[in-house]
This record gives structure tokens, sequence and C-alpha cells, in this order.
């Protein structure tokens, strides 16, 4: 195997998991599901039929991952942090149909405890913080806080606050790359040589 799994991990059969992966204690991974190179599934996560994770997942703790949701490259999912995928769940009422899908764009973070509303994607390098409530689509390099989450303010790709000048400029204090502001949307100008 290019993978590891931990001999309590269950692996159903028609799963693409890829080389490098890593897959820890009491975790399932379900049919049809596709994993990419080098992510980590920790501890008690559940990957259910049709999910897509990109390659350097990482995926913490007591995580559910449910049918409808992808994960792009260098995504990170917190402890316990929850996905749904249907909109109008009743016990009584099957909706497998109804599944909706979420997209979790490249280099994005999902903090601890928080939950993602079925339908909604997170843009590209966004940080949800711990706790929030996810129910409308999240923007490029957006933070958000809070329960309904709201936005306040924007992230590097390094996951830094970024304070934008006058002109709209803002510059990561790690990476040293530089951002523009501009009609509501972040783009990166400038990349760290």
């Amino acid at each position: 195997m290019e993978y590891f799994a931990h001999e309590t991990a269950v692996i159903d059969d028609n799963v693409t998991i890829k080389k490098g992966t890593k897959i820890w204690h009491f975790s399932h991974i379900m049919p049809d599901s596709i994993i990419g190179e080098n992510c980590n599934i920790g501890q008690n996560v559940v990957v259910s039929p049709g999910v897509v994770l990109g390659n350097n997942v990482k995926v913490q703790n007591n995580v559910s991952i449910y049918t409808g949701v992808i994960c792009e490259d260098d995504v990170f999912l917190g402890p316990s942090m929850v996905f749904t995928n249907v909109i109008n769940p009743r016990s009584a009422v099957n909706r497998r149909n109804q599944y909706l899908k979420t997209i979790v764009k490249k280099g994005a973070s999902i903090g601890a405890n928080a939950t993602i509303v079925c339908g909604n994607d997170i843009g590209e390098f966004a940080f949800v913080g711990a706790g929030s409530v996810v129910t409308k689509e999240i923007l490029n390099y957006a933070l958000v806080v809070g329960n309904p989450s709201k936005q306040i303010g924007w992230v590097s790709e390094y996951g830094h606050r970024l304070s934008f000048n006058d002109n709209g400029v803002a510059i990561c204090q790690e990476s040293k790359e530089v951002y523009q502001l501009q009609n509501n949307k972040v783009v990166k100008i400038k990349k760290n040589k």
C-alpha cells in the first residue's frame, strides 16, 4: 500500500486513497470516496460515499465528511467541525436524492466545532473561526466568525489578518506577499521570491 491505515480503521471497497496519506484510529472510509496524496485523516473520522478530498488535506479528530462535500488541495478541517448535506432533515423522510454540494476551496481552513450548512461554498484561503455557523457563501481570503458567521476581515494565504492601506494594499506579516482589495475581492498581486 502507498498509504498508511491504522489497524482499527475501516477502508471499504471501491475507494481511491493516494500515496503518502495517513488514516488513523477508528476512522471509516466509505465506497466511491477519493482521498488525494499526503492527506492526514485523524481519529474517528467518517468519509462518506462520493466525498472528494484533494492533496494535502488535514482532517482533525471527530469530523464527519458527508456525501456532497468536496475539499480541494491544502484544506484544513478542525477538530469536531461539522458538515451537513440536507437542508431540512427529517428522520421519517428519505432525502438521499436531495444532498446539496459544498465545496471547500484550495487552502481554506475551518476551525474547531464550526458548522457548515450544506450548499454554502468556502472560498480559497478563507478562514472560518472556531465555533462559527456558516449559512452563506464565504469569499476567497475572507475571515468569518460567529453564529451566524459574519465576515470581520481578510486573511493571507499564511492565515494572518490583512490590514489594507488607503490604496487597498496589504502585506502578509509572515510571507511578505502583497494583496490588493478592490470591489470587495482580495487578490494576491505579488508573490514572495
